[in-house]
């Protein structure tokens, strides 16, 4: 275990550099500069591609095309080329915005709606605390806390249903082949690059439509905000030429239906227990304490009831089979040589706190008021699909893989955190202080280091001439909470293995749904 810890420590080190040059880009709006481009590939065959809530031998039904020089078709080409024929300012820019590859733009919106809601209730006059409530959202406080482990899981419902939708989208663009309407009729205008995918059903359709489905059923008071965005992106369909107003209703069909079958799974996937009450907080506490001689103590003023999501672990997985399958091993005893090596670590840490670790633990900190370290490796998606110049297909699945993987090692680690209920350093090491504050939740294992660790491995697969660098901000993303004084050395390098295993499960599935 020591010697991964050096590997961590080495890996930060070489990363410094990265960090000071990246940091003030991290600080900005989550919105990348990017327009429309020509994408690497188109894969024809995505419609063939293994979907994840769909069942792969069932497609949604959708109306049969007309064909393009029937006189209802004609119609709609003509209401097309008068409306991207007259266009003001505010369309425009919509247009730029939206691209054609609006998975990106939701991917930003979803991180800014979490930034937005990841800020923890504050206690109430007595002291007691109210927690955000689902059934009258409006609070106080606010539905919902945006979480790492709430966040990650709107992340993935999102991307799930986007990529399964996209998958029937890409079915029947080569099912019927019904060309662009700029490519019917070259007299209307084509805002985006022609990249010679067919235009029946509307993939922007479906993932306007899905996007503002299940990020509405996540954060219930953005559901004006949301289906403005989405008109918005409907109608830039048309503006840009690109979509005719039956393209858009089929994809439209496509993106309801998908999102049915994600909110279905959604409202039985166990995450309306995770945060249980009391008396099922004190049982694992005792659980643990029976098991192992030790517990975590909330050490907030005034103390908090129940720390965050303590059933979060029993939420239903993605891809792997059983989170037992994926528990670590006991962390060392207290008192034990290694817990001392570790005590002694963490104190030369805080008494001689240099400029580059400070660094680095506020650079992965992704503490309240952020897009949560899954927000963080989603930001790292976006900018590598528009890299690779990956189309929606593609970058879907990209998002779909990447949020599972992470979603599954949340549920992971947040197992863990409560079958051990390992104390956290700051309640072990007399007069001892972070420099980040200190979560509501056991120590063992550390969600930075196995999210990290899960996104890292789907990134790598992803794009491998890049893996080497993922990695290396997997394992900086570790370390940062130990030179912030938050986890052991321990939580961090386990929590690292542990996303690497979360993930495997999760690549198994990738390689397996038939895409090249």
């Amino acid at each position: 275990m020591k010697n991964k810890f050096i590997s961590i420590l080495f890996s930060a080190c070489i990363l410094l550099f990265a960090v000071f040059i990246t940091s003030c880009e991290k600080d900005m709006p989550t919105q990348a500069d990017y327009t429309d481009y020509s994408f690497s590939k188109i894969d024809e065959n995505g419609g063939n591609w293994n979907p994840v809530l769909l069942d792969s031998n069932t497609q949604i039904s959708i109306p049969v095309p007309e064909v393009v020089n029937s006189s209802a078709y004609q119609g709609e080409l003509a209401d097309l080329k008068s409306e991207a024929s007259n266009l003001n300012g505010e369309q425009r820019e919509a247009i730029e915005y939206w691209t054609n590859n609006s998975i990106l733009r939701w991917n930003e919106i979803a991180l800014e709606l979490i930034a937005k809601y990841n800020l923890i209730p504050g206690p109430n006059d007595d002291d007691t605390y109210t927690l955000p409530n689902p059934a009258s959202p409006e609070g106080p406080p606010p539905f919902p806390f945006a979480h790492p482990p709430y966040a990650v899981r709107a992340l993935s419902y999102l991307s799930v249903a986007q990529f399964d939708g996209l998958i029937s989208a890409w079915h029947y663009k080569y099912a019927y082949n019904r060309p662009s309407p700029y490519q019917t009729d070259n007299t209307i205008p084509a805002a985006y690059v022609d990249n010679g995918i067919p235009s029946y059903p509307s993939d922007g359709a479906v993932v306007a439509t899905v996007s503002k489905t299940i990020l509405s059923a996540m954060f219930p008071l953005e559901k004006d905000y949301l289906a403005e965005r989405a008109e918005e992106h409907l109608s830039s369909l048309k503006w840009a030429g690109v979509n005719t107003q039956s393209d858009i209703a089929a994809g439209s069909i496509i993106g309801d239906e998908v999102s049915k079958l994600a909110l279905a799974r959604a409202a039985n996937d166990g995450m309306k227990k995770a945060q249980c009450p009391k008396p099922v907080s004190d049982s694992l506490q005792a659980a643990a304490f029976d098991r192992f001689g030790w517990k975590w103590q909330n050490i907030e003023v005034p103390p908090r009831p129940v720390g965050l999501t303590p059933l979060y672990g029993q939420v239903k997985m993605w891809c792997v089979p059983n989170v037992l399958d994926v528990r670590p091993p006991v962390p060392p005893a207290p008192g034990s040589a290694e817990y001392e090596e570790d005590v002694t670590l963490l104190k030369d840490y805080a008494d001689n706190m240099t400029e580059e670790h400070r660094a680095i633990a506020n650079f992965w900190q992704d503490g309240l008021g952020t897009y949560t370290p899954p927000g963080h490796w989603n930001r790292f998606a976006k900018e590598y699909c528009i890299k690779y110049k990956f189309n929606p297909l593609r970058t879907a699945r990209v998002f779909a893989y990447l949020n599972m993987a992470m979603m599954d090692g949340g549920i992971s680690c947040w197992d863990a955190k409560y079958y051990y209920h390992y104390p956290r350093p700051i309640n072990q090491i007399e007069g001892f202080k972070t420099i980040a504050g200190t979560p509501n939740f056991p120590s063992y294992t550390s969600g930075h280091s196995v999210f990290s660790a899960a996104g890292a491995e789907v990134m790598t697969y992803m794009f491998p001439n890049e893996g080497s660098l993922f990695r290396d901000y997997a394992l900086e993303a570790a370390i940062s909470r130990v030179y912030g004084g938050i986890h052991w050395s321990f939580d961090a390098t386990v929590g690292t293995e542990q996303g690497k295993n979360c993930a495997n499960y999760t690549l198994n599935v990738a390689k397996a749904d038939g895409a090249d």
